[in-house]
């Protein structure tokens, strides 16, 4: 179908003839391809109209962006079904970029607009047109072309809302050229890093490295100019403050529309909770290893313990389930409670009442029913995590002596003598009547280091250990604000 409202010859050597006058391009009536071929493979749309505006011309391309046909030689200065400015105030087509070139007979260049076709969807454009003048300077029409701005939106729409995410994400996302300086920088990265990113921008990445890994820098850089992504490589870098951070780094390289690399993005995580919490878990699962462990040893004493005082199988059942069933009670104190729930529910106590609670099972009393462990001393009362620290501690105490020292024999005997004054409190534990001591220093088994690590860094005290050969000596001194910490 012909777009042209006269003679495809006689059209086209007008348009040229006036092209020759005007010296912008060489005469095309001697090339094979006709101007309306050239016209209509361009991929924009493109028009004509004479000087009174009416359409004398136009191309496939401008058909599909204004969903219409427009009548050769009536439909004037624009063929969109509707017109809008781009900020959807209607657009007369008298007033639109065309009327305006040849109403002022000037071109006009990059107005933006938007097509509306019948079935209601728009396109945004931008227009190009330009006056035509005859060799004596009359106005004989002009030409048009209009620019689709659709993938330019959806580009920029796309561009704005990754650049949203990066700003808003937690992790520190920064940018830098291949010369190691800092082109970009999310909040994520001032949090973690603590520079704002108008002090990092334009500094040189080296200053996040640590001395002893500014190694690492160049080795990345060459792998990234390989085109080589790298995915959670874990380090250290130095915040403002000089403090160091352990983070998870992905590093990827960016490249041009080339797909030359011209510079590096970098992720970083911060992974110094999950650094603490695997460190937990490992003393967690060593703690259990080291209970399971336990947990045969203790039945048989505890059975081995009640025998020597029971006189019928019915005495042994009895006594062993109740024994049993403290040990658990005692079990319980040393669970922390990590739940918002729990933790408004504190694990307060007193500290005869804990020890009487961990020491119950291994208390096999005399013929007299007197108790062999004797606390003496103030009775202070005792919550929060100190509960735990302190139960676990005494667990530990009474393990070790129902199954090495005092409570492993039926004269063996506990005094456990109670000081505090402002600012200590001070626990002797003391056995007696147990099998001979023979060792001689703390010792590094895990309760031992269980116990050490307790008293160091959550109750800030201090443990140590008398091997006397009358029984063993343990001095526990805690500081005393952390007893309802």
């Amino acid at each position: 179908m012909s777009h042209l409202s006269t003679n495809d010859n006689e059209t086209a050597a007008e348009y040229v003839d006036m092209s020759v006058r005007s010296g912008s391009q060489p005469n095309l009536l001697h090339h094979p391809l006709a101007l309306q071929d050239i016209l209509e493979a361009l991929p924009e749309a493109v028009y004509t109209t004479d000087a009174l505006g009416r359409i004398t011309f136009y191309n496939k391309a401008a058909t599909e962006m204004w969903g219409v046909s427009p009548k050769l030689g009536e439909t004037e200065f624009c063929g969109s079904w509707k017109l809008y400015w781009p900020d959807g105030t209607p657009l007369p087509h008298d007033e639109c970029p065309m009327a305006i070139a040849l109403k002022e007979r000037r071109a006009v260049r990059g107005l933006e607009a938007i097509a509306e076709r019948p079935d209601g969807t728009r396109t945004a454009f931008l227009a190009f047109p330009t006056p035509i003048f005859d060799a004596a300077g009359n106005l004989s029409g002009a030409v048009n072309m209009l620019v689709d701005l659709t993938d330019r939106a959806s580009v920029e729409e796309a561009a704005q809302r990754f650049a949203a995410i990066v700003e808003s994400s937690d992790d520190a996302i920064l940018a830098k050229d291949l010369n190691g300086k800092i082109v970009s920088w999310n909040r994520g990265a001032e949090r973690l890093y603590g520079y704002t990113a108008h002090e990092a921008i334009g500094q040189p990445v080296l200053m996040l490295i640590p001395l002893d890994r500014q190694n690492e820098e160049p080795e990345l850089l060459a792998r990234i100019r390989r085109g080589e992504r790298i995915d959670h490589y874990e380090t250290i870098r130095r915040r403002k403050d000089g403090s160091l951070v352990e983070i998870s780094l992905s590093v990827s390289p960016i490249k041009n529309r080339e797909g030359r690399v011209i510079g590096v993005s970098k992720i970083a995580r911060d992974i110094t909770e999950r650094r603490r919490a695997e460190e937990q878990q490992y003393l967690l699962i060593r703690e259990m290893d080291h209970r399971v462990k336990n947990l045969f040893s203790l039945a048989s004493s505890v059975v081995s313990l009640s025998a020597r005082a029971a006189t019928t199988p019915g005495e042994l059942a009895s006594a062993v389930s109740a024994r049993l069933n403290a040990l658990a009670r005692a079990h319980a104190l040393t669970v922390p409670r990590t739940s918002d729930a729990a933790s408004r529910n504190e694990q307060a106590t007193t500290l005869h009442a804990l020890i009487q609670t961990i020491v119950a099972p291994y208390d096999i009393t005399t013929d007299s029913r007197q108790s062999r462990a004797i606390v003496t001393g103030p009775d202070i009362a005792i919550s929060g995590s100190a509960v735990t620290s302190f139960a676990l501690l005494l667990h530990e105490f009474a393990t070790n002596a129902a199954k090495y020292g005092a409570l492993s024999t039926s004269g063996g005997r506990v005094d456990i003598a109670c000081v505090e004054d402002a600012e200590h409190f001070i626990l002797t534990w003391t056995e007696s009547g147990g099998p001979p001591v023979d060792r001689q220093t703390d010792g590094d088994g895990f309760g031992s280091i269980l116990a050490k690590a307790t008293v160091r860094s959550q109750l800030g005290g201090e443990i140590s250990r008398e091997w006397r050969s009358e029984g063993l000596s343990i001095r526990l001194m805690v500081k005393a604000d952390r007893l309802v910490a």
